[in-house]
């Protein structure tokens, strides 16, 4: 038990992660001193994690508005108008850390956070959705965090019923040492019914419910803001515990508390636990806090309240009540089996005030802690490796034997063996399951519908942190495009290596710049999102990886159209006059080479312009079957579209041997493959020439067994199929 009233000094405010310069701020703020508990709560909520010191000059670039968002940044989740009285909320954060550390409870307990960023606004969640990057599965570690990663969202998801119907999995070396884990959540509810996170009205009670708290998770914030070392691994009280039945109580128990009228605020434990929630609250309700730690329940004996304050034990939720409805509350919480505390009260002024044991252990500033929070506007600077890469273009000999490498890459193959593990269709609202282009969900007993995707290319990221920002928002985009609906609006978790480094720090400020210039030409604001800074070990950081999570508005379900291919199809390349690349393609690291900074710059108003036009395309239903063309390309993308339907292709183009192997494995985000029944294609022709858009037919689709080009490419689908499902299971060791 630690001593709270202890004064601290420099070493102290050093050995909690803060600058000297930032801990004679602290004292200048509070003219002495702090003690103890007051500084373990200066560093949590100073840290990179919570205060966002290093990105929070660059993320004012982003646009956070349209006519159809409700509430962006600054709340627990951003929410659009979905019409008819609907809104949709939506998260994603990182949980990389904590998941490196212990695999299982760090990737549950980022499910249970982000689920609860949503209710906590009076959303019931109905979606999960990730985003994971790990070592190349040859390495036993990597086979280990993937296994019990995927374990842990499963675990968590299927028992709290929600949904997981989208997400992606890459990868790569530089996430050996340092794997990501996203996690993102989505929540439906009615306008009226939204549920701020503040505190405000003089007296008005601050109540305590959910499990009990422990040490776990103590400095978590922290500890997600510093680099991986191999003491890292000795952190474990670091990472939090799941406990997903009690989610699904608080779940249910914060919707009756929304339907109430009882409520002011509410908000969760997240990160810096009762310190982090009791002080945002305070900030945004421009109020103080005064709390008792001897009324906070706790499992753990002689607790002080540093550890009170600084535990991230899961499953926890805060709320302001009307004085006077206590009773209201209790009932509500009790009925669901929860606990229920009244632990302070809301206060005049803008002070965080805390008792324990009798004495007063605590007197900070509120907006010391928020507002008044350093900024840091670093410096960056273009890295020199990119300068070190070259151009070398392979004769090909063999293209089928590049299929079947590209094919059996963890990164392209199926990923079946990760999302056959999630239950995607309890609710029963999930029209589209994992594994396609985007997760498409229904609102029963309405005609509007949405589209989910997480999508990120971090190889493209790393060779051009720019044009890699713009493709992440142009894939996802794609992918929303794909399924029918109009990309509305962005979550997204920018995950990246130590601000503090200039070379790393440009990777994320011109990724930002990208996303940012893309997101507002497309109409699709960022309301939401995090930053999740030093992924990186002594072996080096991960490659920048900013992920988009999108969603997508259908206005009418009745009229989505069935994807199907059938034999006699012709298909087509759709494309915005960009010629595709290598640079940081899956050929190229298949092939085990190095291609130069080819990434073009892209101008997404072209990709727009098309987006437009193929969306008036699906409304006539000339389109039979249509998908993005992502990773491995244009060849790949043929084949695993005519895997689902037990086909065969035969191309009739013929392309100049020059241009081949960039025709069919380069790789640039935005172009679509459709297929047209042959008695549309003419007027499918003669309307893309009209849109004056980019088409290119390729061939046509038959019942052989084959997919052929010219004399270059006779690969049979059933063994390309047999290879494309089964890899990832073989390499995990596990026959299906």
């Amino acid at each position: 038990m630690t001593d709270d009233n202890k004064i601290t000094n420099l070493q102290d405010g050093i050995d909690h992660g803060l600058t000297e310069e930032e801990y004679n701020k602290i004292l200048q703020i509070l003219g002495r001193n702090p003690n103890r508990i007051e500084l373990g709560i200066f560093s949590v909520m100073w840290s990179e994690h919570c205060s966002y010191k290093s990105s929070k000059l660059h993320l004012k670039k982003f646009k956070h508005s349209s006519r159809k968002v409700v509430a962006g940044p600054g709340e627990n989740a951003g929410i659009i108008d979905l019409g008819n009285g609907y809104v949709l909320g939506m998260k994603i954060e990182s949980h990389n850390h904590p998941s490196a550390v212990d695999p299982y409870e760090g990737a549950a307990t980022g499910v249970g956070g982000i689920l609860r960023d949503v209710f906590t606004m009076g959303l019931r969640p109905v979606a999960n959705l990730n985003s994971l990057r790990f070592g190349n599965l040859d390495n036993s570690r990597s086979r280990y965090l993937m296994k019990h990663v995927v374990e842990g969202i499963a675990g968590y998801g299927n028992c709290t019923g929600i949904p997981t119907i989208g997400g992606e999995v890459y990868f790569d070396e530089c996430y050996q040492t340092n794997c990501l884990v996203n996690a993102m959540a989505v929540g439906i509810g009615k306008k009226g019914k939204i549920v701020t996170g503040l505190a405000k009205g003089e007296g008005n009670p601050v109540i305590y419910i959910g499990s009990k708290t422990g040490r776990d998770g103590i400095h978590g914030a922290t500890f997600a803001s510093v680099e991986l070392s191999e003491e890292s691994d000795s952190k474990r009280s670091s990472v939090q515990i799941a406990d997903p039945f009690t989610e699904k109580l608080l779940i249910e128990a914060c919707m009756e508390l929304r339907d109430s009228g009882v409520v002011i605020g509410m908000q969760d434990m997240g990160a810096a636990g009762l310190t982090s929630s009791s002080v945002e609250m305070s900030a945004r309700g421009d109020s103080g806090i005064e709390l008792d730690l001897d009324k906070v329940p706790v499992r753990e004996e002689k607790m002080s309240g540093y550890e009170i304050m600084l535990s991230e034990s899961q499953e926890r939720m805060l709320v302001v009540v009307k004085k006077g409805k206590e009773k209201i509350a209790e009932e509500i919480l009790r009925k669901w089996d929860l606990e229920f505390c009244v632990i302070g009260r809301v206060i005049s002024g803008d002070r965080l005030k805390i008792k324990y044991k009798g004495k007063n252990i605590c007197d900070i500033p509120v907006k010391a802690l928020t507002d008044n929070a350093p900024v840091y506007d670093r410096e960056f600077k273009k890295p020199s490796e990119f300068d070190e890469l070259y151009d070398v273009i392979p004769e090909i000999k063999d293209y089928n034997e590049i299929i079947f490498k590209l094919i059996s890459s963890p990164t392209i193959a199926s990923k079946g063996w990760v999302f056959h593990q999630y239950d995607y269709w309890v609710g029963t609202d999930t029209i589209v399951r994992p594994g396609k282009d985007a997760g498409v969900m229904r609102i029963k007993g309405e005609k509007t519908g949405f589209a989910l995707t997480t999508d990120c290319n971090s190889r493209y990221c790393f060779r051009d942190p720019y044009n890699g920002g713009k493709l992440s928002v142009i894939e996802a985009a794609s992918n929303i495009i794909a399924s029918g609906a109009d990309p509305s609006a962005i979550t997204d978790c920018l995950n990246f290596g130590n601000p503090e480094i200039p070379e790393r720090f440009y990777e994320f400020v011109r990724c930002v710049d990208g996303i940012a210039e893309t997101a507002k030409i497309l109409d699709t604001p960022v309301i939401s999102g995090n930053v999740s800074f030093y992924n990186e070990s002594d072996k080096g950081p991960v490659y920048p990886t900013p992920v988009i999570g999108m969603v997508g508005l259908i206005n009418n379900m009745d009229k989505l159209n069935e994807q199907k291919i059938n034999s006699g199809d012709k298909g087509y390349l759709l494309d915005y006059s960009e010629e595709p690349f290598f640079a940081g393609s899956q050929f190229e690291k298949v092939l085990n080479l190095k291609f130069g900074n080819d990434i073009p710059n892209i101008d997404p108003l072209k990709f727009k312009h098309l987006s437009d036009i193929i969306k008036c395309f699906q409304k006539t239903g000339a389109i039979n079957y249509i998908t993005d063309i992502s990773e491995g390309g244009l060849a790949i993308a043929i084949l695993e579209s005519i895997f689902r339907f037990d086909l065969g292709f035969e191309f009739d183009s013929k392309f100049k041997p020059k241009d081949l192997p960039k025709t069919l494995f380069g790789e640039l985000p935005g172009r679509f493959l459709v297929f047209i029944s042959p008695e549309n294609s003419a007027l499918f022709e003669s309307n893309c020439s009209a849109g004056e858009i980019c088409q290119t037919y390729l061939g046509k689709v038959s019942n052989e067994n084959y997919f052929i080009y010219k004399d270059k490419i006779k690969v049979k689908v059933s063994e390309a199929k047999e290879t494309f499902y089964n890899c990832i299971p073989r390499l995990m060791d596990i026959t299906i």
